[in-house]
């Protein structure tokens, strides 16, 4: 089966989590899930119109079979309406998959740390499988761990903002003390960005504007798929250390001029 994504007892041979926000086009947002290659897509189901069922929906355009349908909170500005949300994602899909976001602050979009662990916890009680959204902060990560979160979910920069991993040192302390997937999300702009967490140990990273608003979503797809596969490729390759010095490729022997040590030293 090779290298799997292990996520709540199911596997996954995708890496990459898409969203579905932003997109200008249904047609734009099927060709990024195609050339992507993604599994897992996430839902804001408050931005949902499910008061008229004679209204289509992104759910209603995704095979239900083929993807891992994932249900996020977005817009929830509080862990009660978290929790509310999360409910209702239950009815409406029928999964216990929650991505949790807890967000009260409209400017800069940065996760509430308290809101998201007391709704984390709530919804773990309720039977969720819970994958928090959070700031990039180690011992939050570990705490929603212990409350037996499926994933741990940092974030690079902030939520749209395309500025790359601005917080590579504090997820590597993440990825470094958890026994969970760790999901970079959030801020990245390119592939090398998720190439970058990729080859530090990120499980897998979750893009969404970064793909809808590129010029062409799905050629970005296939991009970013290329450059998570690129990062892991790297991580499990092993990378060289990192030298203060040069170091030469070529061993000095055989060249005029050079002395060739003796045997002897």
């Amino acid at each position: 089966m090779g290298d799997q994504l292990t996520i709540a007892g199911k596997t996954f041979s995708s890496r990459l989590m898409t969203g579905t926000g932003k997109h200008r086009s249904v047609e734009d947002l099927m060709a990024a899930v195609e050339k992507s290659e993604t599994e897992i897509i996430t839902v804001a189901i408050r931005r949902l119109n499910l008061d008229d069922p004679n209204e289509k929906t992104v759910l209603d355009h995704l095979d239900w079979d083929k993807y891992q349908i994932l249900p996020n909170t977005a817009g929830s500005k509080t862990a009660a309406e978290a929790v509310f949300t999360a409910q209702l994602a239950r009815e409406v899909t029928g999964s216990d998959w929650i991505k949790i976001e807890v967000i009260p602050d409209p400017k800069y979009l940065l996760p509430d740390p308290i809101g998201t662990l007391e709704a984390a916890e709530l919804l773990i009680k309720d039977g969720f499988v819970c994958l928090p959204y959070i700031g990039a902060d180690p011992v939050l990560a570990k705490r929603l761990e212990d409350l037996g979160c499926a994933t741990i979910m940092p974030l690079g920069s902030p939520i749209g903002s395309g500025r790359g991993v601005l917080t590579a040192e504090e997820i590597s302390i993440i990825i470094e003390q958890s026994s969970v997937p760790v999901v970079v999300d959030a801020g990245l702009g390119v592939p090398s960005d998720a190439s970058l967490v990729m080859e530090m140990g990120a499980d897998c990273v979750l893009v969404n504007t970064a793909i809808a608003q590129a010029e062409n979503p799905g050629l970005m797809g296939e991009a970013f798929k290329l450059g998570v596969e690129a990062g892991r490729m790297a991580y499990l390759a092993g990378r060289i250390p990192v030298a203060e010095q040069a170091a030469a490729s070529s061993p000095p022997e055989g060249i005029p001029g050079v002395p060739v040590a003796s045997a002897s030293g």
